[in-house]
């Protein structure tokens, strides 16, 4: 007589519960059992991180209307698809982003370049140029003419308007505070001693009274509207190009700075920046958040636009074209699915956040495996492979060539520090760290 021992299992754990329901399937997790599971898994990721580049097609397309360059653009702040441009011609155009329409068209609403657009509610876009006017026009209105014109004293290079409220402000060679109601300024918050012109101003997003400004004098310098005088300057080593509030940490600001550099800085502590990005090798003339908070936008003199992840200072994503001239503005749109830029040959080019995302309808399955693969990659990008290829961007040959002498300049210059730290006497001052260096004097 035999004994034979049996291994029975539930039938019920391997037949699908209810007609139509997937087969289930039994998996042993042991690493002992499955000794390639490792290698399978790299070149899983390997072959995703390929897939991305091979799809990478960030241009959508371009926006036209323009006969001169783009300098400003500006969003809606409730709408995903309205979007204002302006040009040194002196025209605004208002565009309807997915059906590639212009809902508004006024060649000549300035004279002169017109230097700062924004939006005041959903029906109302306001305008300033170097002509000293500020204009407010009705987006759904089939005029050319104006509601109303705020005449300034001097040409006007930035305006900002308040959020559900008639307050803006202008950047002259003044701070002035205006409300739609009047003709004239409310207050002007500019520093006594200050001889500036004031390049750039902008709201704080979650602190509606919060006021930050750029100067030509290198300044950088923050306002509360409720006390109607200026609060805090500092003074950088390098002028600042443009300005973007954090959607997301009000206290947080990012400048673009004419060293190829951005920085990010804490309102609280601005004796030195939070966070120093470098990838351009020309001034960065412009720069915007993302709605998520988690990445931004910038353009520069290299005729590049530049996505960046917030808390990594390199390896940005790059897009260009050889047609696209030298990058004045960029702006991310509502949804954060989307950037566009403003350059000197007078387009506003649209690009995808994502390079390789798919427009148009995805289906589940579709978005699963995008997002396994994506995960797979950011789990193996520290293999040498795999991270070279998720990173490595094709730049154009004198982008390229400028970006490899400024690492060997920057390169130098670190090695020199290091020595001169090393061998420096004690009592006798040392080099600076690469943040302290960056402003110079902070006034309050």
């Amino acid at each position: 007589m035999v004994k034979i021992s049996l291994i029975q299992h539930d039938i019920s754990s391997h037949i699908p519960r209810r007609p139509g329901d997937p087969t289930p399937t039994s998996r042993n997790l042991d690493p002992n059992m499955h000794p390639f599971a490792r290698a399978r898994e790299r070149t899983r990721a390997l072959n995703a991180a390929k897939m991305d580049r091979i799809f990478a097609k960030p241009f959508v397309g371009a926006l036209e209307g323009h006969v001169d360059a783009v300098e400003v653009l500006a969003k809606h702040p409730d709408s995903v698809t309205n979007i204002a441009s302006g040009s040194w011609d002196g025209g605004i155009l208002v565009h309807h982003l997915s059906q590639r329409q212009q809902l508004l068209k006024l060649p000549q609403a300035h004279k002169g370049k017109v230097s700062g657009l924004c939006f005041a509610d959903d029906s109302r876009l306001l305008s300033c140029g170097v002509d000293r006017n500020v204009k407010i026009w009705k987006i759904d209105g089939d005029s050319d003419h104006p509601l109303s014109v705020l005449p300034g004293k001097a040409a006007i290079n930035s305006i900002d308007h308040q959020r559900s409220s008639p307050i803006f402000a202008t950047a002259s060679n003044l701070v002035h505070i205006w409300d739609e109601t009047k003709t004239a300024p409310i207050s002007n918050l500019t520093f006594p001693a200050s001889t500036e012109t004031v390049t750039a101003i902008r709201f704080n997003l979650s602190e509606r009274s919060i006021l930050a400004s750029l100067g030509s004098d290198r300044t950088f310098a923050l306002y509360d509207i409720r006390t109607s005088k200026p609060e805090r300057r500092v003074v950088m080593q390098m002028r600042a190009n443009s300005l973007s509030w954090s959607p997301t940490m009000p206290t947080s600001v990012l400048l673009a700075s004419e060293d190829h550099n951005l920085y990010t800085f804490d309102i609280r502590h601005l004796a030195e920046p939070t966070m120093i990005y470098k990838g351009h090798v020309a001034a960065v003339m412009s720069c915007d958040w993302s709605p998520t908070g988690t990445e931004f936008v910038s353009g520069g003199w290299d005729r590049t636009v530049r996505i960046w992840q917030t808390g990594q200072g390199h390896s940005p994503e790059v897009y260009h074209t050889k047609r696209m001239q030298r990058v004045t503005a960029t702006l991310v749109t509502t949804d954060a699915r989307f950037v566009l830029s403003g350059s000197d040959d007078g387009n506003v080019r649209i690009w995808k956040t994502k390079a390789s995302e798919k427009l148009g309808v995805v289906t589940s399955r579709e978005r699963a495996s995008m997002e396994y693969r994506s995960s797979l990659v950011n789990r193996w990008k520290v293999d040498k492979e795999v991270g070279k290829i998720a990173r490595t961007r094709h730049l154009p040959k004198p982008v390229y060539s400028a970006s490899k002498l400024k690492t060997t300049m920057l390169e130098a210059r670190r090695v020199k520090e290091e020595r001169q730290r090393k061998h420096t006497r004690s009592g006798e001052s040392k080099p600076k760290a690469e943040r302290k260096k960056v402003v110079l004097v902070e006034q309050s």
